[in-house]
């Protein structure tokens, strides 16, 4: 099982560079934010699939760039799985930041994925949060019935919802966090199959338990076989999907 790094286990050394790769990681990120905003943005102007898989399209270039810069080389996988003209529901694991970059930009084709409201704040960049996310404030029922009406809406207009159904990033030694309902409970009221996606080493490059620090590593995002949730009930859904991504997130950490 990957342990997570903590303060005192990196030398000094290794904490003082990756200070200055975190502050590169921050200026670049926010330089190719610059150049991509504009064409991200014009995508507001063709409605439904077509212009948020175009955007989509450009995120991709954008995080291939991004990441490329920063050092960190990505292995995507399975994408075979993924059925032409069929909506799935992805659920991915959540250990760092860098998940988003690696999760939406790289599921085929159009899709959305929920997020919390604060990031929508931001200026500027909470234009394009908004573009390619369905926001959720967790704090709010109303909020959360909203959300959920809209994620339906994004299934129905033939694209993919991308879910972190751990909730938030995982900050225990365990593979993963208990999942909460949301994403298996819209899986089985759409019946929507689940295609569960495993992400690999974010919490390498950017540890959750180190601030200002980031480290070059080779990420990776494996789709895995699309599961069904014909006759299953929301608990029986949620239990298989965690079994399926924790058995083989441990064998192949």
């Amino acid at each position: 099982m990957m342990q997570k790094p903590k303060p005192h286990q990196i030398p000094l050394l290794k904490r003082a560079v990756g200070a200055v790769l975190c502050l590169w990681a921050l200026l670049s990120f926010v330089a190719t934010f610059f150049v991509i905003f504009l064409p991200s943005m014009a995508c507001y102007a063709i409605p439904g699939k077509k212009g948020q898989a175009i955007f989509i399209a450009i995120s991709r270039i954008w995080m291939r760039t991004w990441l490329t810069l920063v050092g960190c080389r990505i292995a995507v996988k399975g994408q075979h799985h993924f059925t032409e003209g069929q909506s799935f529901i992805v659920t991915c694991n959540h250990n760092a930041l860098l998940d988003v970059p690696l999760s939406s930009p790289f599921i085929p084709g159009a899709n959305k994925t929920i997020a919390k409201t604060s990031f929508a704040k931001i200026p500027l960049f909470g234009w394009y949060y908004r573009k390619g996310s369905v926001l959720l404030n967790r704090h709010s029922d109303a909020s959360r019935r909203h959300s959920f009406e809209a994620m339906k809406q994004v299934l129905a207009q033939g694209m993919h919802m991308c879910i972190y159904p751990e909730g938030t990033r995982n900050k225990t030694e365990e593979p993963l966090k208990p999942f909460y309902d949301g994403a298996f409970k819209l899986a089985v009221d759409t019946k929507t199959a689940i295609i569960p996606a495993v992400i690999f080493n974010t919490g390498k490059a950017l540890p959750i338990h180190v601030s200002v620090y980031f480290w070059p590593h080779k990420l990776g995002i494996h789709f895995l076989p699309a599961i069904a949730v014909d006759g299953l009930s929301v608990q029986e859904c949620k239990q298989k999907v965690y079994e399926v991504m924790k058995d083989y997130y441990t064998k192949n950490a």
